[in-house]
């Protein structure tokens, strides 16, 4: 998993891209804001970031403005780092766009537990992501009826790909979703009675 690092203090990103990568993560560090916005824009996001509150150029709470703008970018796990520990700030932090907040100097153990939090959360969107990729590809390959239909003029038959005649409701049901349920309109019930009282007559004509 990608993690991206993002502070102008060299000892602590030292201390970071080396305590990450043997957690076995790939680390990209950069030392301002916008090299940071830059190398989150370049290819595939990383799938965490941890960026520094203070920083030239970009600050960490502008850069998660940022990052949640961008429906590219907006899944990535943001993890603020600083030296910053009154409420007021964990909640300037958090309403930015932060998913967690770490102070500094920050411990080894609980940093270690919160990267696990978030290579997690990560983890399961990335899922959820491919997922939402396979139903869409699944709903793209519906059958839908589409382009020009042959039918007969008279018994109103369609003719299907393999060229036999089918009648219209055995051939949409099979293309389609659409079910039937069998019934008959006024007009056709009209004409189906007279036709029954013609031949009815005729009948009785007959046995005369």
């Amino acid at each position: 998993m990608r993690v991206l690092v993002a502070d102008d203090d060299r000892t602590a990103t030292t201390i970071l891209a080396r305590t990450l990568s043997g957690w076995s993560l790939e680390v990209t560090v950069v030392d301002d804001g916008e090299k940071a916005w830059a190398a989150i824009n370049e290819g595939d996001p990383p799938s965490l970031a941890i960026l520094d509150w203070m920083m030239p150029t970009l600050d960490g709470p502008e850069l998660c403005r940022r990052i949640r703008a961008n429906p590219k970018t907006a899944p990535i796990y943001v993890m603020l780092l600083t030296s910053r520990s009154a409420r007021s700030d964990l909640v300037a932090g958090l309403e930015a766009g932060a998913d967690d907040y770490l102070v500094k100097p920050f411990d080894l153990g609980e940093l270690r537990a919160r990267v696990h939090v978030g290579t997690r959360v990560a983890t399961l969107q990335e899922r959820l992501a491919d997922r939402v990729t396979e139903l869409q590809a699944a709903l793209a390959s519906v059958k839908q009826l589409s382009g020009l239909l042959p039918i007969c003029s008279y018994c109103k038959r369609i003719r299907s790909d393999k060229d036999y005649w089918e009648q219209v409701d055995s051939y949409v049901a099979h293309h389609s979703e659409a079910q039937f349920s069998h019934g008959i309109c006024p007009t056709c019930y009209t004409k189906v009675m007279e036709e029954l009282d013609e031949a009815e007559a005729q009948k009785r004509g007959r046995k005369r």
